[in-house]
């Protein structure tokens, strides 16, 4: 699964970073509050730094931008592959150590880059044969509609929050303490309920927004380089993201084949600035996430992965001491190991042992070398499938299984391609 993610990704031009385990703890209370270090492992060092576990990585990815890539041709564009920590209470598919995959454009967060970075987690996740729903939005129209009512901007963050939570209740309770009309509550409520194809054209007939708005332009650029990708979508206006450095669009995707039950959430990304918030300038970015584990959870195994082909070389030895048939066959499997996993004797067995533990690990040839063949200047190919068996040049031996694990990987090559929808 690792290897396709990293196959699909490289093809759209992503290149890996990779940060350390530990950060200091300030660098994620910065972005997301001190509230989180009581889901952090956080800890004071012998020289008495505050350390921390890392509980994500977009906070690091951007430390390391503002290091060392500053200067890198712009968009910046990497990903990363990492280990966290979050001390909360496992559940199913969400554990105190997890892995996150993720990628960032650094340097711009145009309707192109925000569309190619939605287009790429969809296409990982097509790759992998998921059955994924997509949900795009767009944090500003609500944002707009707050600023426009008695609030100052941390209440406007809660109030984000609390939409993120799901919690309507504290919205109501918040809204109406500010003196916001229930008339002004109940369309902000209409309007985060708003999702499908025609929500933004049913939010601006009704006037939950205005025409005029930057979210409302930015959002139906974005839409529009995105049916260029032919990637289906639900529009989801109610999308807040409780983080308050999410600047602009935003994402998550959906398990909709209900292998994950309520938990369903496989990604999550959008535009955000945090740069200007760790001292650098104030740089737009682009990002997403994937919560690995969760992917680990619904994964099918392609067949060819489940039968990958091996190879074990067998020393055929008269004498336990016979050191020329052993070197033959390092120098064999040598030349396999370039392209195969290949396997050798390493008990002094018996031939009838060596055949017994290949066909335990499934191997699909056996290459035995013994005095007779190393006489001959041959080798002996048995494939463990037929049972049919050949004498051969080492060299015509090592090009008949190469050729054969080739065509194998291609019969089982994933189609990475994403459907393209030409418009009537």
């Amino acid at each position: 699964m690792e290897e396709r993610i990293r196959t699909i990704t490289e093809r759209w031009g992503y290149e890996e970073i990779r940060t350390p385990t530990f950060e200091r703890a300030e660098l994620f209370t910065l972005k997301s509050g001190q509230e989180i270090l009581k889901e952090m492992y956080e800890f004071e060092d012998k020289s008495g730094r505050h350390l921390a576990l890392r509980p994500e990585l977009t906070a690091p990815v951007i430390r390391l931008y503002l290091n060392a890539l500053k200067m890198s041709p712009k968009p910046t564009k990497v990903y990363y592959f990492g280990n966290c920590f979050r001390y909360e209470e496992p559940q199913k598919a969400r554990y105190r150590e997890f892995w996150q995959f993720g990628t960032e454009i650094i340097g711009t967060d145009t309707a192109e880059a925000q569309a190619e970075l939605i287009a790429l987690a969809f296409t990982i996740l097509t790759a992998l044969g998921i059955e994924a729903e997509l949900h795009v939005g767009h944090v500003g129209l609500i944002r707009e509609v707050l600023r426009e009512k008695p609030l100052t901007e941390e209440e406007i963050n809660t109030v984000m929050r609390l939409i993120d939570k799901d919690q309507r209740d504290a919205v109501i309770a918040l809204l109406t303490e500010r003196n916001v009309t229930r008339q002004d509550i109940d369309k902000l409520l209409y309007l985060i309920d708003l999702t499908g194809r025609d929500a933004l054209q049913e939010a601006l007939d009704r006037e939950l927004i205005t025409a005029a708005s930057a979210a409302v332009r930015e959002l139906e650029q974005l839409l529009e380089i995105l049916g260029y990708y032919g990637i289906p979508y639900i529009l989801n206006l109610g999308i807040a993201r409780g983080l308050d450095y999410y600047t602009g669009m935003v994402f998550e995707i959906y398990e909709a084949g209900g292998k994950l039950g309520a938990q369903n959430q496989l990604c999550g990304g959008g535009s955000y600035r945090l740069a200007a918030l760790f001292g650098g300038d104030d740089v737009p970015s682009t990002g997403f996430a994937f919560g690995f584990d969760r992917l680990a959870e619904i994964y099918t195994v392609p067949a060819a992965a489940l039968t990958r082909q091996r190879v074990i070389v067998v020393p055929v030895r008269r004498d336990p001491a016979d050191r020329e048939v052993v070197r033959e066959a390092i120098r064999i499997a040598s030349l396999l190991r370039a392209f195969v996993p290949t396997h050798i004797d390493l008990m002094t067995r018996s031939i009838s042992a060596q055949l017994k533990y290949a066909n335990a690990l499934s191997s699909s040839f056996a290459v035995m070398v013994g005095t007779d063949e190393l006489r001959e200047g041959v080798v002996t190919l048995r494939n463990l499938s037929t049972g049919e068996q050949e004498r051969l040049s080492v060299e015509a031996c090592v090009a008949r299984i190469k050729n054969y694990c080739n065509l194998f990987e291609l019969a089982d090559k994933p189609a990475y391609k994403p459907e393209v929808r030409e418009e009537a």
